[in-house]
């Protein structure tokens, strides 16, 4: 059991650094479709390792929130982004991405236990930022909606790794919190240069 963790969180990193550190928001994406929504989270560190890492905390956290903080996020990240495509704007928005990056790489390397009603308010908050930032692209879509569906099937599919790491994780804690370590660290250096 060990090994094998070992060796998807070995991958799992080659694959993180060969990753562009620029953010996956383009704000301006053309002729997009299912497809093209559902591969934009992979193409940035900024939305991955936000959405792994709520799936991470949720296993960390346990309980009701292993499903309810995942699902929230989803839910209010849809809901911004249609906001955001009505032209509704946020100031400030790459720099709070990035900090919703360092806030829950910090929650996961110290193993932050709150209550399930806080953690959900806590991933509610960052999936605005998120949202926005999505729905910032969809007007210049192809197909808005084919889009969508695709980046929120995807980020859902990304908090279900990111759970399945966790409970795969769980008897070696420490590689959560360094993996929660290595989050914070990419986030403030995304905040650093947004």
């Amino acid at each position: 059991m060990k090994s094998t963790f070992s060796s998807l969180l070995f991958g799992f990193l080659i694959f993180i650094a060969c990753l562009p550190l620029a953010e996956a928001h383009t704000f301006g994406a053309h002729g997009m479709g299912l497809g093209a929504g559902f591969a934009h989270p992979f193409s940035g560190l900024d939305h991955l390792l936000a959405m792994l890492a709520v799936g991470l905390w949720a296993s960390q956290l346990g309980g009701k929130a292993t499903w309810l903080a995942p699902a929230v996020f989803v839910s209010v990240m849809a809901g911004s982004a249609f906001l955001g495509s009505l032209g509704v704007e946020l100031p400030m928005l790459e720099p709070a991405i990035a900090s919703s990056v360092l806030a829950l790489g910090l929650l996961l390397a110290f193993a932050v236990r709150v209550s399930t009603l806080t953690s959900v308010c806590l991933v509610g908050l960052f999936a605005v930022f998120h949202g926005f930032a999505h729905g910032l692209e969809l007007p210049q879509t192809a197909s808005p909606v084919l889009y969508g569906l695709g980046f929120v099937t995807s980020t859902a599919v990304l908090h279900g790794i990111g759970i399945g790491m966790g409970w795969s994780g769980r008897r070696i804690n420490l590689f959560l919190r360094l993996g929660g370590s290595m989050i914070a660290l990419t986030g403030l250096y995304l905040l650093a240069t947004a």
